[in-house]
């Protein structure tokens, strides 16, 4: 077990250099101060929010960990990811250890080794696969390697008390109660975990042979106890369910049935069933978005292949039934474990993601180290000696090897935005891809790049308001209002209730000078969307350059009601500076600087406040700091030697 976690920490130690990137980091952990730590505030959000589509509580918990350990250094979170995949490889080799040895056949046992080195090899195949690279690599998906610990400890805890005499109460059955906890744990991490009651079921008819066992063994007494329970088991799904959907539909990430019809997504649905079984044979060309293309063709040839090949091994796992009873017991497991996330619940616009294999590959790589065992079996029984032994297991470690080299490079993608997206882009010229590389070019200045992803995305997915907005966002910034507010409008002409277009819209007239035209923006924005707190704090830019003070605190206050970020304090400070309320003005800059700390301008203007109360010695500190964090600042550097020249003379006697 213990090669198993080193074997997968070292598949996976690259990604310790990983950064955060910008698709669901940046509002998840750069721009989001509510998960930093564990105070009665922040524990009040995480079992609140459904932040991006989410009810995650036990996850947010972990992340705060995270925070007042690493603060927001990512090395850290990564590293959690990591450590926590390594522990659920090892727990899923005593899964699949137990697993194993309970459907070999009393006449012919296999040896303990062969078992172990069976249960190695799947749990390998799982973990050092490179489709985890997503789920792992990814500081979003914190969700997914927690919720998959749970998810393995629930089942390994019901695998021990299935060993318990059926007459025993349940609360006399610790592993019972150890299981449901952990269920619970693993539905709070992320709701993909709702269908383990139905993956015990499959357990007990196989291997557990608890079920189905004879003419009455659906409904005999001793059935009743095992479908008893499992109640606990499916009131904690039910309960977990709704919330899940609610989330989604805040996001407005499920697509109606209006959007996509039953009979596409059940195309979609088959198409999932191929797509994971295909991407862990032959794992090359993954990308982080497989776009939906729409309108779906049911009939068009991805489907109908999908569905030809789903109905063949269908048909192959119901006539072995009996042979191979294992065959049907991993299928049943894939499929449902699938469901959440294939097409019957279309949410977003991919229709497939590497991310989502995380549970479902489970059962195909314990079909795969048994297929090994079965191997072993078969040339152990034809040959003497410890050749056929070598052989197999010299087989397992070129698999595995090959598998962790895909994976190292898989994390190279991963390892920040523009590598990513880039990647995306020359892979799957998608829409999303487009807008997300070009994010990145407006971020580093590259305006005329990012004007070109932007229209490639727009022409791709012309009905995307988002697009527009961030379109919009970048011919602001080259000083192209006209331009600008035409995105802008179309933005607002496919989603009138818009709160960003408007936000951004005010943005860009604020630069350009039209101070009451932005007012009147912004303050649509909190109209349509009263939690923007952003919208609050350029609100309140706005009104203190037209000189109302007061009402221009009132909306710092506010933004920082709904968020407590550095930029409202900075402003406030701003204006109790221009005040003359020299200290308030020092207590937001500190504030300011707290929560984010690599602001050169609020330690500049700390410094200038500083300064006017003739504080040289606190003021040149300030301003080093500022320099410290942006070299070439002029301003800084201008009042660090007037601070100085001041300093000396009080210094003179």
């Amino acid at each position: 077990m213990l090669g198993v976690v080193v074997a997968t920490f070292i598949g996976f130690a690259p990604a310790l250099r990983c950064e955060f990137l910008n698709w669901d980091d940046l509002e998840n952990f750069t721009v989001n101060p509510h998960y930093r730590g564990l105070g009665w505030t922040q524990l009040r959000w995480m079992w609140t929010t459904v932040l991006l589509g989410h009810y995650v509580p036990v996850s947010w918990m972990t992340l705060g960990i995270d925070y007042l350990i690493w603060g927001m250094n990512p090395t850290g979170y990564h590293l959690t990811n990591v450590v926590l995949h390594s522990v659920n490889a090892a727990v899923f080799y005593l899964v699949a250890q137990r697993l194993i040895r309970l459907s070999m056949p009393t006449a012919a046992p296999a040896s303990a080794l062969a078992v172990r080195l069976s249960a190695a090899l799947a749990a390998l195949v799982f973990a050092v696969h490179p489709l985890r690279v997503e789920s792992v690599a990814w500081v979003t998906e914190r969700r997914d390697v927690l919720s998959g610990l749970f998810y393995l400890l629930a089942v390994w805890a019901y695998l021990h008390d299935a060993e318990a005499p059926l007459d025993q109460r349940l609360r006399r059955r610790p592993w019972y109660w150890v299981s449901l906890s952990c269920f619970v744990l693993a539905l709070l991490s992320k709701a993909i975990t709702m269908t383990l009651p139905l993956i015990l079921v499959v357990l007990d008819v196989y291997p557990l042979r608890r079920l189905g066992q004879g003419s009455d063994s659906w409904w005999s007494r001793p059935a009743r106890r095992r479908w008893a329970e499992k109640i606990p088991f499916v009131l904690a799904s039910a309960l977990v369910t709704p919330v899940t959907f609610f989330a989604a539909r805040s996001a407005a990430n499920l697509l109606s049935v209006g959007d996509v019809g039953l009979m596409e997504r059940l195309a979609i649905s088959v198409y999932g069933l191929v797509f994971y079984v295909w991407k862990t044979i032959v794992p090359l060309d993954l990308s982080p978005f497989y776009p939906l293309q729409r309108p779906v063709l049911p009939l068009g040839a991805p489907y109908l292949l999908g569905g030809a090949v789903v109905v063949v091994i269908t048909g192959f796992v119901i006539l072995a039934r009996r042979r191979w009873p294992a065959a049907g017991a991993v299928w049943l497991v894939y499929v449902v474990t699938l469901l959440p996330v294939s097409g019957v619940f279309q949410n977003g616009p991919q229709i497939s993601a590497d991310r989502y294999s995380y549970l479902p590959s489970l059962s195909l790589a314990l079909i795969t180290g048994a297929a090994g065992l079965g191997a072993w079996r078969v040339w152990t029984g034809r040959r003497h000696g410890r050749a056929p032994g070598f052989c197999l297991t010299g087989a397992g470690v070129v698999l595995v090897t090959a598998l962790t080299l895909l994976t190292w490079q898989q994390i190279e993608i991963w390892h920040d935005s523009e590598r990513l997206w880039t990647h995306a882009v020359s892979l799957t010229p998608s829409w999303m891809a487009h807008l997300q590389l070009g994010n990145v070019r407006r971020q580093q200045a590259r305006l005329a790049e990012a004007n070109e992803h932007y229209r490639q995305a727009s022409s791709m997915r012309p009905d995307a308001p988002d697009v527009l907005i961030q379109w919009g966002v970048a011919l602001a910034q080259q000083g192209r209002l006209a331009e600008a507010l035409d995105r802008f409008t179309g933005a607002l002409r496919l989603r009138p209730d818009s709160g960003a277009a408007h936000y951004n819209w005010g943005n860009a007239v604020l630069a350009a000078g039209d101070v009451e035209e932005a007012i009147a923006h912004y303050r649509e924005a909190v109209r349509l969307e009263p939690q923007g707190a952003e919208a609050y704090n350029n609100w309140g830019r706005a009104l203190a350059i037209q000189g109302k003070r007061e009402e221009a605190i009132a909306n710092y206050r506010e933004a920082l009601r709904i968020k407590p970020m550095s930029v409202p304090h900075y402003n406030w400070g701003n204006a109790l500076f221009a005040a003359g309320d020299l200290d308030g003005a020092i207590a937001h800059y500190r504030e300011a600087a707290r929560l984010d700390p690599d602001a050169a301008e609020i330690y500049n203007n700390w410094g200038m406040a500083l300064a006017r109360q003739a504080r040289w010695e606190e003021a040149i500190l300030k301003y080093r700091a500022a320099l410290g964090r942006r070299p070439n600042y002029p301003l800084a550097s201008a009042n660090l030697d007037h601070a100085v020249s001041e300093a000396a003379k009080a210094r003179t006697p």
